[in-house]
């Protein structure tokens, strides 16, 4: 029995791997001099004595940990996607982070309570009148992450998850958009909420669109404060995603800030908050007003480096090239999810398949008067499901006395949006 287990680990170890394949290797086989007695038929050695291409010596084990799929990137890849913020605010973020036990991948911060928004006061980042902070974390495995962070602080989830443990969390947390959020969460002086994805799921989304929840949110300016190549790497296609899906919505010429507020919008569209009293109507302006320069930091090496886009680091106008050849450009390299709602449209719209002549069906794509509005319907459409399913998932992940606190926040921003709207002269009615 002993002998049977030896042979198949040693077939085992001696199965060629990828990289393995393109090696040669000397050689081996002692000489007849240095050969040991024959033994028996029967206890005849199973693996051949010689190494070559068809039969390498087996890599050495990695351990598991040690494992990184993108293990580095150039120092100044991405560079765009840092963005400063006052050494107060980012001691204080990242304080809030290293108080953890459980391993984040990724982390960074965002909304109104780190980058200035038009609409809120101005104060200080931990101040009383301060907005809440808002995180999200990227992690290897949800339910052992919320394991360990349950242990640490309980009171971070509402009782009953407390009761049915890590592993309905987890399950929770798969339904799409795949994120659970702790909210009024009292760290350091300042109240927090925080959202856990996995980095997997994070990714999918940066890269496909799936849902634009997670996408959405890193369009806008966020400081990092874990950083990880992969996601960083990802982010980067995201970004590029969001230039050129804007500029296939976009006139020739245009602003800066129509830009700005054109990607802002992605992840609003279709957003069931938007419908109701839910959120402030003004948001995407809000945002983009204050925060201009963070927004031309992230975007702006991007633009310049695509096809046909003309943006002077010293002028706010852009210009780009309208013909059909350079926007199918664009067109095909959009996210997948969203290319292939965009496709089926036009299918059902009777266009000739591609498979009869590729190049042509793009351009007849691009430089169609309706392309606009499909891509913004489209993803209105991505937006509305996950956005719908994670509001109702922040009943059960807040409890109900915490929700119905963050709903009547909303309400409340919502209504000051309506006051704070310019009124008609009520003489000219």
């Amino acid at each position: 029995m002993l002998a049977n287990a030896a042979r198949s680990n040693s077939r085992h170890l001696a199965q060629p791997t990828r990289v393995a394949r393109f090696l040669t290797t000397e050689s081996v086989a002692p000489s007849s001099s240095q050969l040991p007695p024959p033994l028996p038929p029967k206890h005849a050695p199973s693996k051949p004595a010689s190494r070559t291409r068809l039969n390498p010596a087996p890599r050495p084990a990695t351990p598991h940990n040690r494992r990184q799929a993108l293990p580095s990137l150039p120092p100044s890849f991405g560079r765009n996607q840092i963005l400063p913020v006052a050494d107060s605010t980012r001691a204080l973020l990242e304080s809030i982070v290293s108080q953890f036990h459980a391993p984040i991948r990724y982390a960074f911060a965002y909304g109104s309570g780190v980058f200035e928004q038009d609409g809120y006061q101005s104060t200080t980042v931990g101040s009383k009148d301060a907005p809440m902070l808002d995180f999200l974390f990227a992690v290897t495995h949800a339910q052992h992450w919320h394991s360990i962070n349950m242990s640490q602080f309980p009171g971070h989830y509402p009782l009953y998850a407390r009761g049915l443990g890590s592993s309905f969390v987890s399950r929770v947390e798969e339904i799409s958009p795949g994120v659970w959020f702790n909210a009024f969460v009292p760290m350091k002086g300042v109240t927090i909420k925080y959202g856990v994805t996995t980095v997997d799921n994070l990714c999918s989304d940066l890269l496909n669109w799936n849902t634009l929840y997670l996408a959405g949110r890193m369009h806008k300016p966020i400081r990092i404060i874990k950083d990880d190549a992969r996601v960083r790497l990802t982010q980067q296609v995201n970004l590029t995603s969001a230039v050129r899906t804007a500029l296939l919505t976009l006139p020739e010429t245009f602003s800066e800030t129509e830009l700005f507020e054109r990607i802002t919008g992605f992840s609003y569209a279709g957003d069931l908050r938007m419908a109701l009293p839910a959120e402030n109507r003004g948001k995407v302006g809000n945002i983009v007003r204050k925060q201009g320069p963070q927004f031309k930091e992230l975007y702006h090496r991007l633009v310049v480096a695509l096809p046909g886009v003309h943006w002077s680091s010293h002028s706010s106008t852009i210009q780009q090239d309208m013909t059909p050849g350079t926007r199918a450009s664009h067109l095909r390299k959009l996210p997948s999810h969203l290319l292939t709602n965009v496709t089926g449209h036009y299918a059902a719209a009777g266009l000739p398949s591609r498979e009869s002549d590729e190049s042509m069906y793009w351009s007849r794509l691009a430089g169609d008067e309706w392309l606009s509005q499909i891509l913004q319907q489209e993803m209105a459409k991505i937006v509305r499901y996950p956005s719908t399913v994670q509001s109702l998932k922040g009943i059960v992940s807040a409890g109900f006395g915490k929700s119905l606190r963050y709903s009547a926040a909303k309400v409340g921003k919502w209504w000051k949006s309506r006051d704070n709207k310019p009124r008609d002269d009520k003489s000219s009615s």
